[in-house]
């Protein structure tokens, strides 16, 4: 049939990413037999290789309807959705195909892949657990359920999947990059900085590389070293603590940082010249900040926490003060939202209500210092505070005013996020709430941090029981409250 030759041609066409050619072909075979599913399923195949998420999903509901037996369409359905950060109805459509196609190895995969962007990890375990069943020598599938199972906190079970995967095929990145994060966050840091230089090699890290030599620790005897950035604001703000050591090492440190940072990191000691990420510098030697820890060697016991490495501007200090007013009892500067581009976040973070135990404290005054995501929350509580998140660092540069702000409050309560590290470095005292599997930087089975002399660390008991940390906060401030 002539409908058939023009979504022939569209095939071949779309196989040689002729997009403009295919889809004229299999267009001029709708015309002719608007019921062609395999040229509605060309088109949605088009849209989907060009990352036309909604048109693609739209095309391949189109097949379903015509052909509601095609699993390769439920599962095209899936990839679309799953573009479209639409996971429920990703992980619906994968399992759809999977009834049509039962013991697919991809379709368990992709399933497995959504399932862990939803965090319903032990979903995600079980299709992990199926593939392998499947695929016993996979060792991506081994590797992929030792991360599953280091975010659930099954410590020895993800590292007899590392030691699987690792085993199978010795350079896999991810196995190794897996390993690497279970040891730090059991504190075995002398395993757990060797191992995770494996970063670089991962599929997710995204940091580029510095076309010098790395810096081993050796004496630089006056060379120029550029310390580099790597990763989100707080590890900046966490590991740039590493300046004052490399210039003993007498080393001319440049420091390479967001430019969003530059002002608030001209208070850190240890630095000759602030320039932004990537800006050409001429230097001899370079090293990544999260690779510091393991030049120096660091272990739990030798962490350099010399705080405060920072400091708050001292005029917007008085400023601010002038701000928040007098007032005798306790202020409290809250967060409760991370990015929600970090995946986990929706673990991380609570909701604003969750603090109703704190704020119902005789005594106690709330400021929000949230920006962004979840600062809508402050109209929707029934207990005061004051919201200062919209007028922080808006013209100073990031955390330039929240650092003045944070010097103001008698604590800072807060998720995990790059506010806790900032408020660490200037020596504020911060109770972070962590959740029951916390990042590796927090350890375990401790409420304080080698990192941050003066934080304290509140966990959740279970997954998710955000109740129970701020009971016991709220009963911590109650007796430091009583006359």
């Amino acid at each position: 049939m002539a409908a058939d030759h023009h979504c022939r041609q569209g095939d071949a066409y779309r196989q040689a990413r002729q997009w403009a050619e295919a889809q004229r072909c299999y267009e001029q075979a709708l015309q002719l037999q608007p019921s062609h599913a395999q040229a509605c399923f060309g088109l949605g195949s088009l849209y989907l290789s060009q990352g036309r998420w909604a048109e693609a999903a739209a095309w391949f509901r189109e097949v379903i309807r015509l052909r509601p037996d095609v699993a390769a369409a439920y599962c095209n359905l899936g990839n679309a959705l799953a573009g479209q950060g639409r996971f429920e109805e990703a992980a619906a459509a994968f399992t759809a195909a999977l009834q049509l196609q039962p013991g697919s190895a991809d379709l368990l995969r992709r399933r497995r892949t959504v399932l862990d962007q939803l965090g319903r990890l032990a979903e995600a375990e079980a299709d992990a657990r199926a593939l392998l069943d499947l695929r016993p020598g996979d060792a991506a599938a081994h590797a992929a359920l030792a991360d599953l199972l280091r975010r659930q906190g099954r410590w020895a079970d993800a590292l007899a999947e590392c030691d699987a995967a690792i085993r199978l095929q010795p350079d896999l990145a991810d196995a190794h990059g897996t390993r690497a994060l279970v040891w730090l966050t059991l504190g075995d840091y002398e395993r757990g900085w060797p191992e995770y230089e494996w970063r670089w090699r991962c599929a997710d890290f995204a940091q580029a590389a510095v076309p010098r030599p790395r810096w081993d620790g050796s004496p630089l005897r006056g060379q120029a070293v550029l310390l580099q950035a790597e990763q989100g604001l707080g590890d900046t703000l966490q590991f740039i603590r590493y300046a004052p050591l490399v210039q003993e090492r007498g080393g001319v440190v440049i420091a390479a940082v967001p430019p969003a940072l530059r002002r608030l990191l001209q208070s850190c000691r240890g630095i000759d010249r602030l320039v932004n990420l990537g800006e050409p510098v001429v230097c001899a030697l370079w090293a990544p900040h999260l690779s510091l820890p393991g030049i120096f060697q660091t272990t739990v016991a030798t962490v350099p926490a010399d705080v405060p490495y920072l400091a708050a501007e001292e005029a917007l200090v008085e400023a601010w003060r002038q701000v928040l007013g007098p007032y005798r009892g306790l202020t409290i500067g809250v967060a409760w939202q991370g990015s929600t581009g970090f995946r986990g976040d929706h673990l991380r973070s609570f909701p604003l209500a969750r603090l109703a135990p704190l704020a119902a404290l005789p005594g106690v005054r709330l400021v929000s210092l949230q920006k962004g995501p979840g600062s809508d929350q402050v109209g929707t509580v029934d207990f005061p505070i004051l919201d200062l998140g919209p007028r922080l660092d808006e013209s100073s540069g990031a955390f330039v005013d929240t650092a003045a702000v944070l010097r103001s409050l008698d604590l800072l309560v807060t998720v995990d996020t790059a506010l806790a590290h900032l408020a660490g470095a200037l020596a504020v005292p911060t109770w972070v709430a962590l959740p029951y599997v916390p990042n590796w930087r927090w350890l375990l089975d401790r409420d304080d941090s080698p990192w941050y002399p003066t934080a304290r660390l509140f966990r959740q008991p279970r997954p998710g029981d955000w109740e129970a940390v701020f009971v016991r906060m709220a009963d911590e401030l109650r007796r430091r409250l009583r006359p």
